[in-house]
């Protein structure tokens, strides 16, 4: 398998992502914010939409490709105090972490 992510728009790193990510074993700290490379999308097998209207702004999923929205909330718009928000980015980071074993 050969995965990629990429978004509709450039949000930088989210230092609360970088942290939750180290928390289990994976540094993300030198990735970056990357849009979506339609050649590579347009080549894509399945495509996984998640958070918000990701699933309504993504190009239109080409035919060959499965596609699956995972409608999860999207933790950058967590409020509260830092702990408080990085509660709701360990729960995101785990449902992934489900959802991706299920596909598997």
């Amino acid at each position: 398998y050969e995965c990629k992510s990429a978004g509709v728009e450039k949000h930088g790193l989210n230092p609360y992502a970088v942290e939750v990510m180290a928390e289990d074993g994976i540094d993300i700290s030198q990735q970056q914010s990357k849009l979506i490379d339609l050649d590579y999308f347009n080549a894509a097998d399945l495509i996984v939409t998640l958070c918000g209207d990701a699933k309504d702004r993504c190009p239109i999923i080409p035919p060959q490709a499965q596609s699956i929205h995972w409608p999860l909330p999207d933790p950058a718009q967590a409020k509260g105090t830092p702990e408080q928000k990085m509660v709701v980015f360990r729960q995101v980071r785990d449902e992934i972490k489900q959802l991706v074993k299920g596909l598997i």
